[in-house]
């Protein structure tokens, strides 16, 4: 399967998480070491250091309130659920738009939205919408909705 991330289209550390993210592998760091003064039989240190990527809450990247959400949150959160094309469909989105598009979605026939959503796909990223990834934006949004739900009913 050949992986590709379009550095042109990307911010660079945008670009870079990508690439992580579809290699998913740890972040690596190579060091070289070479002796000062080279002797006639001197060898050349090589070592690669593997380190784990820092064990960061989800709450402390993204609010609770999904109204809070930045156009960067929405994109985390997309790539951290497995939406690549729904992250690439929805850039410029903020969580305000994510939950626009849930309602339409909720109230609108089926055929439609997946018409309008397919039509924005070929139009915006040249791609067939996945079903598949359209299903699990809408359960995912529908967990978020009940999480909000149940904070702001908490709190009062």
């Amino acid at each position: 399967q050949l992986l590709y991330v379009d550095f042109n289209k990307y911010e660079f550390s945008r670009a870079m998480q990508m690439l992580h993210n579809e290699l998913k592998v740890e972040l690596m760091v190579e060091t070289r070491a070479a002796p000062v003064r080279p002797k006639e039989d001197s060898v050349v240190a090589h070592s690669t250091t593997y380190i784990s990527p820092p064990k960061v809450l989800r709450s402390s990247i993204v609010s609770e309130n999904i109204l809070d959400w930045t156009q960067s949150q929405v994109q985390n959160w997309l790539l951290e659920h497995n939406l690549r094309q729904l992250s690439r469909l929805f850039t410029g989105c903020d969580g305000r738009s994510l939950l626009h598009l849930s309602k339409y979605m909720k109230n609108c026939k089926p055929q439609q939205i997946l018409n309008l959503l397919e039509a924005d796909a070929r139009r915006r990223i040249n791609e067939s919408i996945s079903i598949i990834e359209i299903c699990c934006f809408h359960s995912l949004m529908h967990e978020q909705k009940k999480r909000r739900q149940s904070t702001h009913g908490s709190n009062t």
